[in-house]
């Protein structure tokens, strides 16, 4: 076991922790019997109790259940913050189901995936996304989608500046396989006895692969527990903690730090759609936010606000996150506005969340954190697996009681992605570190092919899979090249075929991307060439060509 970090262990905390026998859902249940009228969510003024949220979820459960979803069946929840999300979510769990988070930027060809790889019939859809799910029913196994409509639970008075797809009317169109939120809600039924255990799948968030397509981390009820409770008591969160929830739910820092978390407390979080950063501002001063979990790119322009200055931010006691390094100059200026360091942890889809964080009282800059409890966390040589020492660089292998299970459907990609140390099951998270004297984490590079886009991963291979259904392209080797806001960003050389040379603009090509794949996945550069290189075993040799590129900006 790695103890190394025990000497800055924070000296109110145990280094061990016993979790709960339940499923997830129970934490709302609990909560709810707590603290009934404490307000589980604030949506754009508009505050929902903790009993009215345990009641909208026996609601939705009991018409899940209705519509034919069995235990262990796979329910998609493709929608953006909202309490919608929240009651979503809960419902598919206490009807003994799992979710399947879909981010909402993705499309057509991702969405199929999804839907093929989870045999799922059943999608829960915000209403400015039903225009990309909608049509797959019939088309594929999906036989109905739930459209729901953000504006039914806001407060209609409010003064602050509501999205636009939180501002737009409610959904009202009669198609075949869809039903509104507000009608599958009314349908009077109820949900038997809730029977998950945790040991029983819960959530299969997905992340991509060096293959290519989106793989499934199977998650069960006990390892999302793990994360939720583990923030929980690290933030020492009570029922008076205030979450401004600004990371989106689909992700699981956003899902553990901003939703499972607060409601194990019977805490209180303070929702929004979309990011923007005065309105932010005027959540934290009206509801007396005490944390704030969020990425870089949010603080940054958080702190850009020429305004900022005229908010009273004394509430917030924590703010932190993780996805990309916390540049020294921002967390200075953090600091210098709110007296806070900024709390980095780190974290994979694959963990649920945190296996490390830097501890509140002694926090190290640009640091991944400490292993937190009962995470055993190893430095080792790539391909030897031979454990590395202090100062040493290797590859980052955690054990803990927050680690997948593994691979949906993918045992062979499962049994790569671990590897055994002294009697125990490690997860290879392809990231290349090294720790400390002190047991500080720290990140040098990856050992996947992957691009850090603000914050969103984006793996190649599977951008590459979806361009080549594009009929003009004849190659095609996705890289990373630098951008000055992003830090990094994606890049597409392409080899066109012969009809289509002198054909076909760098906008076609872009064009065609945006309808394809998600935003963040889009090619902001594309390059025409003659060919691509490969080594003598006709290997396509892209770290050749992002070098070169990276060497461009030198």
């Amino acid at each position: 076991m790695f103890t190394r970090h025990y000497k800055v262990w924070p000296k109110d905390l145990p280094k061990t922790m016993t979790l709960p026998k339940t499923s997830l859902y129970t934490n709302l249940e609990v909560s709810a019997l707590r603290y009934p009228d404490h307000n589980a969510i604030v949506f754009y003024d508009a505050p929902m109790s903790y009993r009215r949220l345990n009641e909208e979820v026996e609601a939705m459960a009991g018409y899940l259940q209705a519509q034919g979803v069995k235990k262990g069946d796979r329910v998609l929840l493709y929608m953006q913050n909202s309490p919608q999300y929240v009651i979503g979510y809960y419902a598919i769990l206490r009807a003994d189901a799992v979710v399947i988070p879909v981010n909402p930027m993705n499309r057509h060809a991702e969405l199929e995936h999804y839907i093929a790889d989870t045999s799922a019939t059943l999608c829960l859809a915000g209403q400015e996304l039903a225009s990309f799910i909608v049509p797959l029913i019939g088309e594929t196994n999906l036989e109905q989608v739930v459209v729901a409509s953000y504006n039914t639970y806001i407060n209609l008075e409010t003064d602050l500046n509501l999205p636009a797809e939180v501002a737009a009317p409610a959904w009202s169109k009669e198609i075949p396989g869809v039903v509104s939120w507000d009608t599958a809600m009314a349908s009077g039924h109820k949900p038997s006895e809730h029977t998950a255990q945790p040991d029983d799948l819960a959530v299969i968030p997905y992340s991509s692969g060096t293959t290519g397509a989106p793989k499934g981390c199977m998650h069960t009820h006990r390892s999302v527990m793990a994360t939720a409770l583990h923030r929980a008591f690290w933030n020492l969160s009570t029922p008076d903690t205030v979450q401004l929830s600004t990371l989106p739910f689909f992700h699981v820092t956003g899902m553990t730090g901003s939703m499972n978390s607060p409601i194990y407390s019977g805490s209180t979080s303070v929702i929004m759609t979309r990011w923007d950063r005065t309105t932010a501002a005027k959540l934290i001063e009206r509801y007396k936010v005490t944390g704030w979990t969020n990425i870089v790119t949010m603080a940054v322009d958080f702190l850009s606000n020429p305004d900022i200055g005229n908010y009273d931010l004394s509430s917030l006691n924590t703010i932190g996150g993780g996805g990309a390094a916390m540049p020294e100059a921002v967390a200075k200026k953090l600091k210098a506005m709110t007296g806070l360091d900024y709390i980095e942890g780190y974290g994979l889809s694959e963990t649920m969340a945190a296996t490390h964080i830097n501890p509140p009282d002694h926090p190290k800059a640009q640091c991944l954190g400490i292993p937190v409890f009962d995470v055993d966390c190893r430095i080792i040589d790539v391909d030897t697996l031979e454990e590395k020492g202090p100062g040493e660089t290797g590859e980052i292998v955690s054990s803990g009681p927050q680690v997948t299970l593994g691979y949906w459907n993918r045992p062979a990609e499962t049994e790569k992605a671990f590897v055994e140390i002294d009697g125990k099951r490690f997860f290879r998270t392809g990231d290349l570190g090294y720790y400390d004297e002190d047991g500080y984490f720290f990140m040098v590079d990856r050992v996947k092919r992957m691009i850090n886009a603000s914050g969103f991963k984006v793996w190649p291979s599977e951008v590459e899979g979806l361009m080549y259904r594009h009929p003009a392209i004849h190659e095609v080797c996705i890289i990373s090249a630098p951008d000055p806001k992003r830090g990094e960003t994606v890049k597409a050389c392409i080899v066109l075929t012969p009809e289509a040379d002198g054909n076909t603009t760098e906008e076609d090509i872009t064009n065609w991307c945006k309808e394809q794949m998600a935003a963040y996945k889009v090619p902001t550069i594309i390059e025409f060439v003659d060919e691509l290189p490969k080594s003598p075993t006709g290997k396509l040799m892209w770290r050749a060509l992002q070098e070169q590129e990276w060497k461009k900006q030198v």
